[in-house]
């Protein structure tokens, strides 16, 4: 859904300096392209560095929830909930230890055993090579909290193997945990475990909603652990921070109207989260609206910039453009005000292009975008001109810690 907080750490460092860097001026009559961004990811619900920055200023988790998800309910759980994750797809044989059974048959725990497919149906081999049982459509390991999957890694929860739809061969690996447990496995992977307990508690119920709310229709599977959902990694990934605000909040959920919230996030908004169906397009949800977000100026990408000559601009948005790029004009923008749509006037024709169609053709790390056109290092005189509609307004809340270049 997004790329995960921690890569932009990483981004963080190179911020400051990108876009910055001394380049000869402009040819005379040469076009350049100034492309002023805000935000990081899909700007939807909770703004991680908003969060962060709420937190900074002595606000509570529940205050955070309340405001990113308005409208919305903390509840509590009434018993376990189990998820199935993803953690990997193979193509031969799963090895594992930690279990104490499987496929109806008692293990020891201290060796290792492996899973492997017989056309439809799933069997257990032991260290010796000796086939165990036939488990049938699924092979399902469990022990006593931990189990270690051979290349990929240590897990709370059980191990259970499904054939997949698509290989002859191969299988898909699931980890069916608990999600108070499975929360542990996120929030450090979505969030710096160094951040108040507030930013991290926000998170854990963040993540714990959206894993009930937001699931796949996958083959032994409802979640992935990648940001196509959220990023999990499991046990070793853990840290005491993270887990302190995994276990204050345990059991706690978002709801709205009797139903668990789904509860989206992103890195950043830029200043300002927005309205899900701008950006989805799909319907409007009453507590995915957008809202002011005063403290992400915490954030590195709060604002960027992108610039590119007039080839480099045409080639990148090639697939939607007419022949070369003239100018863009936004059409519709969100609450935030990130664009929904836009047109390129091109010197072949006008087309229409949606915002994050935009952002992506141009490696901007967010859709909310203004654009500038320069011609000799001045702006084009109007007169004779196609429309320059991208002018955006600036984020509220905080001045821009970083300007940088470039996801």
């Amino acid at each position: 859904m997004r790329i995960r907080l921690t890569a932009l750490l990483f981004f963080a460092f190179l911020a400051p300096c990108a876009g910055q860097l001394a380049a000869p001026g402009p040819a005379r009559g040469a076009v350049t392209w100034i492309v002023k961004g805000h935000g990081f990811g899909h700007g939807v619900g909770m703004s991680q560095y908003g969060a962060y920055g709420y937190a900074e200023h002595g606000k509570g988790y529940r205050f955070i929830l309340h405001h990113y998800y308005r409208g919305t309910q903390l509840g509590r759980l009434q018993g376990p909930r189990i998820v199935r994750v993803l953690v990997g797809i193979v193509g031969s044989d799963v090895g594992f230890r930690g279990a104490t059974g499987a496929c109806g048959r008692g293990l020891d725990s201290g060796r290792a055993y492996q899973a492997f497919r017989s056309g439809r149906r799933v069997k257990l081999r032991g260290a010796g090579g000796r086939t165990l049982a036939d488990c049938g459509r699924k092979l399902r390991a469990a022990g006593d909290g931990r189990i270690e999957i051979e290349g990929i890694g240590a897990y709370r929860g059980a191990l259970e193997v499904v054939p997949t739809d698509s290989d002859a061969a191969s299988l898909n690996v699931v980890n069916a945990v608990p999600v108070d447990q499975y929360v542990k496995g996120v929030i450090p992977n979505e969030s710096p475990a160094s951040w108040p307990q507030a930013a991290l508690r926000a998170q854990a119920v963040a993540a714990r909603s959206y894993a009930l709310s937001v699931q796949v229709t996958g083959n032994g599977f409802d979640l992935y652990d990648d940001t196509s959902s959220q990023v999990y990694d499991g046990l070793e990934s853990e840290t005491a921070a993270t887990n302190e605000a995994a276990e204050a909040t345990k059991g706690e959920v978002l709801l709205y109207g009797g139903k668990i919230a789904e509860a989206f996030f992103s890195a950043c908004s830029g200043g300002h989260t927005e309205s899900i169906q701008n950006v989805f397009f799909g319907p409007s949800i009453p507590y995915l609206t957008g809202v002011e977000d005063p403290y992400d100026y915490y954030c590195p990408l709060h604002t960027w910039t992108l610039k590119f000559s007039g080839p480099e601009i045409s080639d990148r948005l090639s697939a939607y453009l007419d022949g070369r790029l003239r100018s863009v004009q936004v059409t519709k923008r969100g609450a935030s005000p990130r664009i929904v749509w836009a047109r390129l006037h091109g010197t072949g024709g006008v087309t229409r292009i949606r915002g994050d169609q935009l952002a992506s053709a141009l490696g901007g790390y967010d859709r909310w975008l203004a654009f500038r056109k320069l011609v000799g290092g001045r702006p084009p005189s109007p007169a004779g001109g196609a429309p320059q509609g991208g002018a955006a307004p600036s984020p509220s809340g905080g001045a821009s810690i970083a300007e940088s270049g470039g996801a």
